[in-house]
């Protein structure tokens, strides 16, 4: 009998959120934020640690004997959730969860390299990242199961923030240490989460795994990614549409609140509807990961070809429902509809996740 979902948060993952909502408040609060992306460096100095190292969120995936927290996607779920409400630039979503589960593929049950870099990851200590560039798709045809890239790979994200690279080759996965690759910065849409090329080539580095285990660990971490990227783009779209509820009751025209007006209204509750339907594919998505459900890469690939899309038009609607206010720099709208917008590419497109639900259930693909 195939068990039930559970889309409900529990009271630790209730705390949790409390905790990084607190913490995410206090030190990357929008103007805070703001003022970062006209740096060169947008990441708030010491929040890593705090989040990573004091909250303990960057081992959540990882298991105790391993140095890491034992939790699960559920509560790496509930921190990306926040995570997307702040538009906040930390490497969580590429180091604690793609090159973390990808090292977790390979981890076995000994010590040994991979498991030494997985305790440095887990508390924090270092940044690892997946050398492909940010659009890759978890399915078979995104995972790199044909000829591999040679030479430098563009478009990797949070590669600037990387202590080491994880680098697939044709005999196997090895980890590079970021001093040893050439790394150029892009000058991406969304200024809060950088990419850059990443150039390996002659590179040494340390030999992970063979070219078999290599190709189905890569592929884990990417599951993982594009299933709790739904999470950030949950939380991102909840948070839009809470700060548009919010100005249209304070901005008055024609002397009562524009939310009032009938128009107004249906457009927000529709967006309501589709974030709680974005909610229930997310959480199914971080579920499915968490149980280890032989459905989770369709259940993943759901979520995706959904929750991007409701990111992106909750972002438009923030915009445009803040009126002129909401199209100044200024205003923080603008940076939740570059990450909407930019999240909708990674990990896979919604039309590559259409793609793969057809696949999966062996339908004719979508026209």
């Amino acid at each position: 009998m195939k068990a039930q979902t559970d889309l409900l948060y529990s009271e630790t993952e209730d705390d949790l959120r409390a905790a990084v909502r607190s913490l995410l408040g206090d030190r990357a609060g929008h103007q805070t934020l703001l003022d970062r992306i006209e740096t060169d460096d947008p990441y708030v100095p010491g929040l890593w640690k705090s989040l990573a190292g004091d909250i303990g969120a960057a081992g959540l995936l990882v298991p105790e004997g391993l140095g890491g927290q034992g939790a699960s996607h559920r509560e790496a779920a509930v921190v990306l959730e926040e995570l997307g409400r702040a538009v906040t630039p930390l490497p969580y979503l590429t180091s604690a969860v793609v090159a973390t589960e990808t090292l977790l593929g390979l981890a076995g049950e000994g010590a040994g390299p991979v498991a030494e870099l997985l305790a440095s990851l887990a508390s924090g200590e270092r940044v690892a990242v997946l050398a492909v560039p940010f659009s890759t798709a978890p399915h078979p045809a995104g995972a790199g199961d044909g000829d591999l890239p040679e030479g430098p790979v563009r478009a990797v994200a949070d590669a600037v923030a990387a202590d080491v690279f994880l680098v697939r080759r044709p005999d196997g996965l090895y980890a590079v240490p970021a001093a040893d690759a050439v790394v150029t910065p892009l000058t991406p849409l969304d200024l809060t989460r950088p990419l850059a090329v990443v150039d390996p080539t002659g590179a040494g580095g340390s030999r992970l795994a063979d070219a078999d285990a290599a190709r189905a660990a890569v592929r884990r971490g990417l599951l993982a990614g594009a299933g709790l990227l739904a999470s950030e783009q949950l939380g991102l779209a909840e948070r839009c549409l809470e700060e548009t509820v919010r100005y249209t009751r304070e901005r008055h025209q024609f002397n009562r609140p524009v939310g009032s007006f009938q128009a107004l209204k249906h457009r927000m509750a529709q967006l309501w509807l589709d974030v709680v339907g974005a909610r229930a594919a997310a959480r199914a998505a971080a579920d499915a990961l968490a149980t280890g459900s032989p459905d989770a890469p369709l259940t993943v690939a759901v979520a995706q070809a959904y929750c991007s899309k409701v990111a992106v038009r909750a972002a438009e609607e923030c915009v445009q429902l803040h009126g002129g206010i909401g199209m100044t720099w200024e205003h923080p709208a603008h940076l939740a509809l570059k990450r909407a917008k930019s999240d909708q590419i990674a990990l896979g497109s919604a039309g590559r996740h259409q793609d793969a639900i057809a696949a999966l259930m062996e339908l004719p693909a979508p026209a």
